[in-house]
């Protein structure tokens, strides 16, 4: 399965040098961008849920959204950072079909491109390394339309060195195993294509052509959640993108997401989040 380039959507929001002196320890840290470090100096821990990461100068790291970890750094380091958004609407995400190392061996020029991204784009440097400081709507709101107001040539300039290092990671990616089903890659980009609207699993069957009993044991055996968890995931990690950008109702969002219902759309947001859609937007603002 291939996903092709022009399908995705890597929009920057911050790129810069960070340099620290065992101040760079922040918990539970998770947002809707991916983070891609390149490390030039020193050491410090990545903590991700299962495991932990040494920080070391001349490789790359990368944390997919939505991913819970933290920092901890007790002397010199230094590294240079760059935050991506990918895919805005419906567009396929490559982390929902690859599995990425969290560490590679960076390339000669990679700290160059960094180098250069920051001298394009000084202002894109974050206020300040404590997430909370930076990680919330107004400021991502400001990044988005930055970016929008760039100049064209910047645009494709900027692209070219997202997809430079995230070539790197690429190179030792691999397919998830439940997306190497030919079905079941139908299916999921009809999740994804129509994550705005009510998703049926008659019609997911219908597109994967198998019988609605088949495709579920498919599905979860395949995935190990069923299509109704899997959309429902997806629908709230939507909102939450859209809680977290817009000042939308909770309503409308819910509406807007194919929820008939939008107390049934907060008690699922709940379910999955821990807490309703308007404690998650005021904790993001």
């Amino acid at each position: 399965m291939q996903i092709p380039i022009e399908s995705l959507n890597l929009l920057m929001l911050n790129v810069g040098l960070a340099r620290h002196n065992g101040d760079w320890n922040w918990k539970n840290v998770s947002s809707p961008f991916t983070r891609i470090y390149y490390v030039s100096e020193g050491e410090a821990l990545l903590h991700l849920s299962h495991h932990t990461v040494t920080l070391r100068p001349g490789r790359l790291y990368i944390i997919p959204a939505h991913t819970m970890h933290s920092y901890e750094c007790t002397g010199l380091f230094t590294h240079y950072y760059l935050h991506v958004y990918e895919g805005f609407k419906s567009e396929l995400n490559l982390m929902e079909f690859y599995d990425f190392p969290t560490e590679v061996e960076g390339c000669e020029n990679d700290e160059l491109i960094f180098q250069t991204m920051c001298q394009l784009l000084p202002d894109a440097r974050l206020p300040e390394s404590n997430p909370q400081a930076y990680d919330n709507a107004i400021l991502f709101s400001d990044y988005v339309q930055r970016y929008q107001n760039m100049e064209l040539w910047l645009k494709m300039e900027l692209r070219g060195a997202i997809l430079t290092l995230f070539s790197r990671f690429m190179r030792r990616a691999s397919l998830k195993v439940w997306t190497q089903d030919e079905r079941m890659k139908r299916v999921l980009e009809h999740i994804h294509s129509h994550i705005y609207q009510n998703i049926d699993v008659d019609e997911l069957a219908n597109v994967a052509c198998i019988t609605k009993p088949y495709l579920i044991r498919l599905f979860k055996r395949e995935s190990g959640v069923s299509p109704v968890q899997y959309i429902n995931k997806k629908k709230v990690e939507r909102a939450q993108l859209l809680l977290f950008t817009t000042d939308k109702p909770v309503k409308e969002i819910a509406y807007e997401l194919g929820f008939s219902d939008h107390s049934y759309f907060i008690r699922l947001f709940h379910k999955l989040s821990g807490i309703t859609p308007q404690e998650y937007r005021l904790r993001m603002r």
